[in-house]
């Protein structure tokens, strides 16, 4: 009953949000709420969601200092070479430009966190997505698919998680899937090239010239996710502040998934990250800062500190000397704090969901009856077996449900035919493209709320890439004989 229940509140939450019946965050609170006292444990729903906030707190901790931290970053100018670089390489060629954003999303993936690599990928990438009405969720759709192959770095998760379950060396799991997981990213990188054609015969090729002196067009923006176009325009001074987060903030007005309702000017002048005269760069304190930035990065990599306290230590100290007066710190907090409330909010409305999902017994009975549903036959397979459970699993539950949950009953099934646990944690990073996508992830929230795109517009694109992304990762694995 509890496996039934379970899958159907998955279905009905994915169903509610994909169709825009609901807002995530409310589909994230109401829905397990309703499925909660259906199974007969609506008495205890208070607790499941203060254990559920528990375990998510650290996080939603992580993402508002994060957040608060690489805006700053951007306002000070931080980013603006790099920007600068990348504009240069993309001119105003769609094909360049979605190249460009999964290679601006993989080499800033390096750092091991989805929230980062959003936040700079979308203030590097929006405007000009914008100024030559590309649509927005191919940028949300490369970004993240990008992400999730990146993310089975050590220090990404995943690895560490399936190391820590099975009892196993994470560098014995990760170094031999290298091969595999390269070819995931070139099928990114191709996936991105096919989708630029497919923007560059849709809207033609211009120089960048040519784009600024188009005339701006005040229509709202649209984001189709059936047909991968959003539109929008800017002006001239608009593009050429563009690229950046914004010195007045990057928040998504009335939410997170309110994409399609601004007004286009507004949303240009959000992102102001080129604008060389505006008036909270610190061309001064550039070195300051890329040296505070690189130094959190390794403290990250290290683990010498959890990543939320690193994050808030960071963030205190980037205010602090970038700007030393009260009224100006508070300026830059408030000019970030809409995007910190909505991702905040999206976060703690996800731990109703996740501790309703734990607390009443769902997981644990899907969990059971999907490793029971194998068929004995493929147990001489379970490695390719839980190659591709990863995909549904780690898209429907966290990764830590699956991993210390789910991944330790798979490898107990295949050691009983032979099959290694390395063999099994390896293949159960196959996943991971489809996993950043997953409404459980708060990264993601970052990611559309930024880029003003609804998140089940952005689910209906990028799953169907994001599975065949996996896929590759999966049989690039057997290919190679990894798994």
């Amino acid at each position: 009953m509890l496996t039934i229940l379970g899958f159907a509140m998955i279905a009905t939450f994915l169903v509610l949000i994909m169709t825009k019946k609901m807002s995530p965050i409310a589909a994230l609170v109401l829905i397990p709420a309703l499925f909660c006292v259906a199974v007969g444990q609506g008495a205890q729903l208070g607790d499941y969601v203060i254990e559920g906030v528990g375990n998510l707190a650290p996080t939603a901790a992580m993402l508002m200092f994060a957040i608060v931290y690489f805006g700053v970053m951007i306002d000070v100018g931080l980013f603006d070479p790099i920007v600068r670089g990348i504009l240069k390489f993309c001119q105003a060629d769609p094909m360049r430009i979605v190249v460009g954003t999964a290679v601006l999303a993989a080499i800033v993936s390096l750092d091991g966190d989805g929230s980062t690599t959003f936040m700079i990928t979308v203030s590097a990438m929006y405007p000009l997505y914008k100024r030559l009405k590309m649509s927005l969720v191919v940028m949300t759709g490369v970004a993240a698919t990008a992400n999730g192959v990146m993310n089975t770095l050590p220090w990404g998760g995943p690895t560490a998680r399936a190391a820590t379950a099975l009892k196993l060396d994470a560098s014995e799991i990760f170094v031999p899937m290298i091969p595999a997981l390269a070819m995931g990213l070139l099928a990114v990188f191709v996936l991105a090239y096919v989708l630029g054609i497919r923007e560059r015969k849709r809207l033609g090729m211009l120089t960048l010239d040519e784009a600024l002196a188009r005339e701006p067009q005040p229509e709202p923006e649209t984001v189709s996710a059936g047909t991968g176009t959003g539109t929008g325009t800017g002006g001239k001074e608009r593009l050429r502040k563009g690229a950046g987060a914004s010195a007045s903030g990057t928040g998504t007005g009335s939410g997170a998934f309110a994409g399609g309702t601004e007004n286009e000017e507004a949303d240009d002048d959000e992102f102001q990250g080129l604008d060389p005269n505006r008036s909270t760069l610190r061309p001064k304190l550039y070195w300051f800062n890329a040296g505070l930035t690189a130094a959190l990065l390794t403290a990250m990599i290290m683990e010498l500190m959890p990543i939320p306290v690193l994050f808030l230590l960071g963030a205190a100290l980037a205010l602090t000397v970038n700007f030393p007066h009260m009224p100006d710190q508070r300026a830059r907090i408030a000019a970030h704090a809409d995007n910190v409330l909505n991702v905040s909010g999206m976060v703690f409305a996800a731990a109703v969901f996740t501790g309703v999902l734990t607390g009443t017994g769902m997981v644990e009975h899907m969990a059971d009856w999907v490793v029971g549903a194998v068929p004995e036959a493929m147990g001489p397979h379970m490695a390719i077996v839980t190659g591709l459970l990863s995909l549904p699993l780690t898209y429907f539950m966290s990764n830590d449900g699956f991993y210390f949950g789910v991944l330790p009953v798979l490898a107990e099934a295949g050691a009983a035919h032979g099959v290694s646990p390395l063999e099994i944690a390896r293949a159960s990073l196959a996943g991971q493209a489809l996993h950043m996508s997953s409404p459980l992830v708060p990264a993601v929230y970052v990611l559309v709320g930024m880029a003003k795109v609804e998140f089940g517009d952005h689910t209906r694109f990028t799953v169907k890439w994001a599975v065949l992304t996996s896929l590759v990762v999966l049989a690039a694995g057997i290919l190679f004989g990894i798994m």
